[in-house]
């Protein structure tokens, strides 16, 4: 049983730290990256579709992005969706493809990309430790019931502290690199 609840836990930590990643994939470094743009909403016939189902995304320089939308009919909402966002980003239509030039980061926007990294860092391990704390409870609920001894809800608790110690270490790590990034000059 206790096996099952560390399983159930460590699944739902891992997904946490997959869903920061995806979260810290799509804060802006100096670097072009597609996954900036990937997760943009459109409102494409109505319909708010992820740009990566409508166009292509692609860096061919470091400092440029590429979109080419499959429908040529769609490139005046791309055009509306980044400008819309938080990207701070002009689009610049040719007809064809829209291009992104992507400025180097002022002093004043890196130190608030940090912030914003430090905030989902932590936001992802709030989430770790909700599961642990949901952990916690289970085995507990387990040694109330008689269903395991006290023995068992020592090592159970342990396991479970470790568990979460991994993924909020992990979480720390991806941070780091990220402002890393994000501080690159």
């Amino acid at each position: 049983m206790i096996d099952d609840i560390k399983q159930d836990a460590d699944h739902r930590m891992h997904g946490a730290i997959e869903a920061l990643k995806r979260e810290l994939s799509g804060i802006r470094t100096g670097r072009a990256a597609p996954a900036l743009v990937e997760r943009l909403v459109v409102d494409y016939y109505g319909a708010a579709t992820p740009l990566n189902q409508l166009a292509g995304v692609s860096a061919p320089e470091s400092r440029l992005l590429v979109i080419q939308p499959w429908d040529r009919s769609s490139m005046s909402a791309i055009e509306k969706a980044i400008l819309r966002s938080e990207l701070g980003l002009t689009p610049n239509n040719d007809g064809h493809v829209i291009r992104l030039s992507i400025p180097p980061l002022t002093e004043e926007r890196r130190k608030s990309l940090v912030r914003l990294v430090r905030a989902k860092v932590e936001e992802g391990k709030v989430a770790v430790r909700n599961v642990r704390r949901d952990a916690v409870d289970n085995i507990k609920e387990l040694t109330r019931e008689h269903l395991i001894g006290e023995d068992d809800e020592r090592r159970g608790l342990h396991e479970i502290e470790a568990l979460a110690k991994r993924y909020v270490d992990e979480a720390e790590r991806l941070g780091q690199v990220k402002e890393a990034e994000v501080l690159e000059v």
